[in-house]
C-alpha cells in the first residue's frame, strides 16, 4: 500500500480555514499531483483528475459566478466525487453555497487559504511530494565530501563511523550515521536525512556515541544530502580481482534510482577517508567530462599501435 498524507495534515501544515465537510478530515491524499478544474467548471468532466486535491483560485471560482444557478448545481455535484481529498480555495475568496452545500452532504471538506493561488500551489506540492515520496532506510554513513553526497556501506564492523569520523575531522560533513533515511522525488533523486532520534551522532566502538555537532561545530553536520554515489568497504579479498583502471561503472538500485558505487577493499594501512575523498573529487571530475582512467587507456592504446607501426 502505498503513503497517505490525511486532509487534516493540509490543515495543520497550512493553516487552512475549514469552510465544510469537517466530517471528512480523515480522507486520504494518495498523489502529489493537484488539479485546477477549469475546464470541468466550462462542463468537460472526460478527463477529470478527481482523485486529486482540487484548488479552486480566483479564474475558477469567477468563472462559476457567471455560470446560471442550474448548472453550477450540475458542475459542483459532478465535481464531487468519493476519490477526491478535498477543495481549496485560495486567496481567500468566499465559496459558492452549492459548493459548500453538497460539500456537508458529500462529507467531502471545502478548505480556504489566503495564500496567492501560485505560491500555495508551489508550497502544497513541495509538501506532498516530500511525504508521499517513495523511502527506504538503510544500514550506513551519509557524508557530504566536497558538495557530493557519499553513502557508505558494508558490515557492522568494517569501520564506516570511524571513517566518517576521520572525514569530519577533514572539515567534510556528517548527515546521517548507522541508518540512513532516503527518499527517491518525482525526478528521481534520492536524499538521505537521519532520524531525529540520531541526528548529529556519530557511534564510535570503544568510545562511544558523540555529539559531532557539539564537538566540531554546526560546520560539521547537516540535515540532509543528495546522495550521488555508494562506496562499499568490503574486508580485502587476496583472492579478489579488484577494479584497478575504474573503466567499468558499477551502479547499484536504491529504490528506483541506479547509483554509481564503488567496492573499496579494507585491510590495515589503506587511508579510507582520503580514498573516500580521491572518489569525491573523481566523481566531479566526471561529471564535468574528464575521465582519467578512460584516457589512460586511450593514450596506453595509441602507443600500442604506435609501437607495432614501428615494428612493421
Amino acid at each position: 500500500m502505498g503513503k497517505k498524507v490525511k486532509v487534516s495534515d493540509l490543515v495543520s501544515q497550512f493553516q487552512l480555514e475549514i469552510l465544510s465537510g469537517e466530517d471528512g478530515l480523515k480522507r486520504s491524499i494518495t498523489l502529489d499531483d493537484l488539479s485546477r478544474p477549469g475546464l470541468e467548471m466550462a462542463g468537460y468532466f472526460d478527463y477529470y483528475p478527481k482523485e486529486r486535491v482540487q484548488i479552486l483560485g480566483r479564474t475558477e471560482i469567477t468563472f462559476m459566478d457567471t455560470l446560471t444557478s442550474q448548472e453550477r448545481i450540475d458542475r459542483v455535484e459532478r465535481l464531487f466525487d468519493d476519490e477526491t481529498p478535498c477543495f481549496i480555495i485560495t486567496r481567500g475568496l468566499d465559496a459558492p453555497a452549492e459548493l459548500l452545500e453538497q460539500s456537508n452532504q458529500r462529507q467531502i471538506p471545502v478548505l480556504r487559504s489566503n495564500t496567492a493561488t501560485t505560491i500555495f500551489l508551489s508550497r502544497i506540492t513541495n509538501f506532498l511530494e516530500r511525504k508521499l515520496a517513495p523511502s527506504a532506510t538503510i544500514h550506513g554513513v551519509l557524508v557530504d565530501v566536497y558538495g557530493v553526497g557519499m553513502l557508505i556501506t558494508g558490515g557492522s564492523g568494517i569501520g564506516k563511523s570511524e571513517t566518517a569520523l576521520e572525514l569530519v575531522k577533514r572539515s567534510h560533513r556528517l548527515v546521517a550515521d548507522d541508518a540512513v533515511e532516503i527518499r527517491q522525488t518525482s525526478d528521481g533523486q534520492l536524499h538521505g536525512t537521519a532520524p531525529e532520534l540520531i541526528r548529529h551522532l556519530l557511534e564510535i566502538r570503544g568510545l562511544g556515541i558523540i555529539n559531532v555537532m557539539t564537538l566540531f561545530g554546526a560546520g560539521a553536520v547537516r540535515n540532509n544530502k543528495r546522495i550521488s554515489m555508494v562506496i562499499k568497504l568490503e574486508n580485502w579479498q587476496a583472492d579478489k580481482q579488484y577494479d584497478r583502471l575504474g573503466l567499468d561503472e558499477e551502479t547499484t538500485r536504491i529504490i528506483d534510482t541506479d547509483v554509481p558505487i564503488v567496492t573499496v577493499p579494507v585491510r590495515p594501512g589503506r587511508n579510507l577517508a582520503v580514498i573516500i575523498e580521491v572518489a569525491a573529487m573523481n566523481f566531479r571530475l566526471k561529471r564535468m567530462g574528464y575521465n582519467a582512467a578512460l584516457q589512460f587507456t586511450n593514450k596506453l592504446t595509441e602507443t600500442i599501435a604506435e609501437d607495432a607501426d614501428d615494428f612493421d
